[in-house]
């Protein structure tokens, strides 16, 4: 299905794993944590566990690190009967920290298509996640000069996204969202009438993998880096 982009004037970006590395790092904390609670059970369960339990504290503890790591530690008290030593705590804790202290890994081409499309378009960021947590990743980048605006969104649903661009005075027709999630970047905008540019990452949590059936292709495209974005708004 062809996709028309000239009548866009404002461009949305997600941040994690679209701007900059993220998800390579939570599934490296599952390794770490795998081998850390391997006394209970096995790295496989551990693991398939843990994605349970996460889905489950969404609603309570919401997307980004401190939700992850509070669900670890609830994961660890699970598993060993209440009986967890507070050194393999004291770990969990600890690999959330370094999770947060993370140097910023931009993805390749990221500051000249910014620079690029800010000439001739609005550029905002719509992402979800802790606050506190994005607006330090946002400052650490060196990106945040190129944005009019910075959303954090509790979640990405059609109505969140409605609501923000209602809030900023956007016409659906005239909005564009680039990210690397079908589930939260794409689909939600292409329902509303807005257009979308997937660009996929090698790595994707669970929680954001959508079917073939719905992943049908129709009302966005498929990129493979940033950098095509350009040409495809030529």
């Amino acid at each position: 299905m062809e996709v028309n982009f000239k009548d866009i004037k404002v461009i949305g970006f997600d941040a994690d794993d679209t701007l900059w590395v993220n998800e390579t790092y939570f599934r490296e904390a599952e390794e770490e944590v795998g081998r850390l609670l391997s006394h209970y059970e096995t790295p496989n369960k551990i693991d398939q566990e843990l994605f349970l339990m996460e889905i489950k504290n969404l609603p309570t503890y919401g997307y980004g690190v401190k939700g992850f790591i509070l669900s670890i530690i609830e994961l660890a008290i699970e598993l060993s009967n209440g009986t967890v030593d507070n050194q393999i705590i004291s770990k969990i804790l600890d690999i959330g920290k370094g999770m947060i202290n993370k140097p910023i890994e931009l993805l390749d081409g990221v500051e000249e298509v910014l620079k690029t499309l800010s000439k001739d378009y609005r550029l905002i960021v719509a992402t979800k996640g802790d606050l506190l947590d994005q607006e330090r990743k946002l400052e650490k980048s060196g990106l945040i000069q190129y944005f009019h605006h910075i959303e954090v969104l509790s979640e990405k649903q059609e109505a969140n996204y409605q609501k923000l661009l209602d809030h900023l005075d956007i016409n659906p027709g005239n909005f564009l969202m680039i990210g690397n999630s079908l589930k939260s970047d794409i689909l939600p905008l292409v329902n509303i009438g807005a257009k979308a540019i997937h660009v996929p990452f090698h790595t994707t949590w669970e929680h954001e993998k959508v079917s073939d059936k719905k992943a049908n292709g129709q009302g966005y495209k498929t990129v493979e880096s940033l950098s095509d974005i350009i040409e495809l708004l030529k």
